[in-house]
């Protein structure tokens, strides 16, 4: 993997749903390499670079679900991911199918740079992942070095 290549991580604890976003973002012509963790606690672990993930990618885009397994959920590793200086800059889209005008409005305000609502129905679930997949090939996203700034 190249040093400055972007590492997406999701963070979904329905296998089923994590199969078919990577499917997804390869139709859409995203080739990054996409790992996955099903609970907070690992996202976590994985995003600080602890634990057997000392060794992660210097560059990530993070694909969280609120409703994950274990005890911490979606919203708090949001707000830790956003409160440390090493890893605010990392992007954060939430991925999940609470669609709740309150959940919406404490993501963004936890810091949040996207919330995408995942359709019930499953051909709409794979269009919306689609779509995600195309404005994801031709975002920008910050530098490995932009948290030292």
């Amino acid at each position: 993997m190249a040093e400055d290549s972007v590492t997406i991580l999701i963070v979904d604890d329905d296998a089923g749903h994590v199969e078919l976003v990577r499917r997804h973002l390869r139709r859409a012509g995203i080739t990054n390499h996409v790992e996955s963790i099903r609970d907070g606690e690992g996202a976590l672990e994985y995003v600080f670079g602890r634990g057997h993930h000392e060794r992660r990618a210097n560059r990530l885009l993070v694909l969280l679900d609120l409703n994950i397994a274990g005890s911490i959920d979606g919203f708090e590793v949001l707000r830790q991911v956003k409160s440390e200086r090493s890893t605010r800059h990392i992007p954060v889209i939430v991925l999940t199918t609470a669609d709740d005008p309150r959940d919406i409005d404490r993501c963004y305000h936890l810091g949040c740079n996207a919330y995408v609502t995942k359709p019930v129905d499953p051909a709409a679930f794979s269009e919306s992942i689609e779509r995600l997949g195309m404005i994801l090939s031709v975002a920008s996203l910050p530098s490995a070095t932009e948290s030292q700034l």
